[in-house]
């Protein structure tokens, strides 16, 4: 028996190894981890079960049958984070550079199927070089077969992708269909094809960097939704992201205990907004001051800035946060934020993840580059997402809401719960100084007359009483109640039922 157990253990070492010492030192060299190492940081600890350790791959072409090494280039497993279940595949970089063979993609389906059947969430550790291309299309259907389950997937089950090496070919697509995509500064990069292919096509000289590096896609793309420094703090804020997030769409919020108080009252928010109106203020302050214990885990912070996403705990249970910022662009609405926010929004309604809207938008961005680059569809995506999510969503209006945008920011129009503003609130279909010029076209000429009809406008309509007349705002709330009153709707709204009429699906404005 003895014997037996020890060729177990010496099977087991050897898949452990992966591609052997030297490829792991070359692995570490590089300032990454190995996929091993990369599972036992982002799981608790002992927890990580692995399957399919001794899978190799079943190619005999091209001398590959003299090559085959247990494990074929990815970790797959199932381990627990704070306590819940997630499932888990890691490319092993070290093993044929983690590319995939027709048994490497059957490893990760059937992680995807467990996760799918046990409703929990499934994070991808991406770093890979592609498909292996001596097996030709038997790869390429171990991709369409991966892709499939992404999509089915999608909604039902949290999907993370962290990107910590290459990530090219067909290996972009599976991660461009979770919730969630982040990478690691330096050493990450995704593209559908390199550098060399660009310079034989286009004659375009770009590095990898240029091509696909992390700044690239957390700041222009938008296909990363943030950027680490390294691989220990990109697993571990990984950790703080599914200790947000519920195991599936049937499953209730995480709860976890709050030790700051619901009621909780903040004078300096009776500052925050500046006398003059054209004067910006970081929106940011509010969402800290209002979110359990200043905890936010922000969404896309580097892509459209004139837009705030992200998640935060309100008396203990997640919330998703979507806020204009003034400091940029004056928290206008462009092609970007629109299609930023709108994603974020319906990620939040597949999850049953209560919003949490504060809004102080002057409008769409003018301009032919808007307009040729399809701001119409893109505003159109958000406001698609708000009128269709039937989560509690909870609107704040601490100062500018004009025109369109007004309505699309979560509007009472647009179905939401509870619409509160501050006494600072300008909600009207444009700024006092240009609605004045349009009606009274005839007094242009007459700076004293065109000064008398602005103060008259912005006394008429530049306050939340107008709206608050017609029930389009609960109710007008002072500033440093912020937090004890979304507490408060947000508790009401915890058993809300709302269902869409019956459809296939919907056909958004993609």
């Amino acid at each position: 028996m003895k014997h037996i157990l020890d060729r177990l253990d010496q099977r087991r070492a050897r898949a452990r190894l992966g591609g052997g010492e030297g490829r792991i030192a070359a692995q570490h060299k590089r300032g990454k981890l190995t996929a091993r190492e990369r599972i036992e940081l982002l799981m608790d600890h002992g927890s990580f079960e692995e399957f399919d350790m001794f899978v190799e791959h079943r190619c005999d072409d091209f001398g590959m049958e003299k090559t085959k090494i247990p494990g074929d280039g990815v970790v797959t497993g199932w381990g627990t984070v704070n306590g819940r279940t997630v499932f888990v595949f890691a490319k092993d970089f070290t093993v044929f550079g983690g590319s995939l063979s027709e048994t490497h993609a059957q490893k990760i389906t059937k992680i995807q199927d467990m996760a799918l059947k046990n409703r929990a969430p499934i994070v991808g550790l991406f770093d890979a070089g592609g498909a292996r291309i001596q097996e030709g299309v038997a790869a390429l259907g171990g991709y369409g077969e991966v892709f499939q389950r992404n999509v089915l997937a999608s909604g039902v089950i949290p999907q993370i992708s962290l990107i910590m090496g290459p990530c090219a070919g067909g290996d972009v697509y599976s991660p461009a269909m979770t919730d969630f995509i982040f990478m690691v500064r330096d050493t990450s990069y995704m593209f559908v094809t390199g550098p060399d292919v660009v310079k034989t096509v286009t004659n375009e000289t770009v590095t990898a960097e240029e091509l696909g590096g992390a700044s690239v896609h957390t700041v222009r793309s938008s296909i990363a939704d943030r950027a680490y420094d390294n691989d220990v703090e990109a697993l571990l804020q990984m950790r703080r992201l599914i200790d947000f997030l519920p195991s599936s769409n049937t499953d209730d919020l995480p709860e976890w205990e709050s030790f700051d108080d619901p009621d909780r009252i903040d004078d300096s928010l009776d500052t925050l907004i500046p006398d003059n109106p054209n004067k910006p203020y970081d929106i940011k302050e509010l969402i800290l001051k209002t979110a359990d214990e200043g905890d936010f885990f922000e969404i896309q912070e580097a892509h459209a800035k004139n837009i705030v996403t992200g998640l935060a705990r309100i008396e203990g249970r997640t919330v998703g946060i979507v806020a204009n910022q003034p400091m940029v662009l004056a928290g206008v609405l462009d092609s970007d934020a629109s299609r930023k926010a709108a994603r974020f929004v319906r990620f939040c309604d597949c999850f049953n993840i209560p919003l949490l809207t504060f809004v102080d938008v002057p409008g769409f961005l003018p301009g032919t580059a808007q307009e040729y680059g399809g701001l119409i569809k893109h505003g159109a995506k958000l406001l698609f997402a708000y009128a269709e999510a039937t989560v509690p969503k909870v609107t704040v209006i601490t100062r500018k809401a004009f025109g369109g945008a007004y309505d699309v920011m979560a509007s009472k129009h647009l179905r939401g719960d509870i619409n509160l503003a501050w006494p600072t609130a300008q909600i009207a279909v444009m700024g006092a100084k240009g609605a004045v010029e349009i009606i009274f076209r005839a007094d242009i000429d007459d700076p004293a007359k065109i000064a008398k009809r602005t103060a008259e406008y912005e006394e008429r309509f530049l306050s939340p009483f107008v709206a608050a007349e017609r029930g389009y705002i609960d109710e007008v709330i002072m500033p440093h109640t912020t937090r004890k009153r979304v507490s408060r709707a947000l508790a009401m709204l915890r058993h809300k039922r709302l269902e869409n009429p019956w459809k296939k699906h919907d056909n958004i404005p993609l």
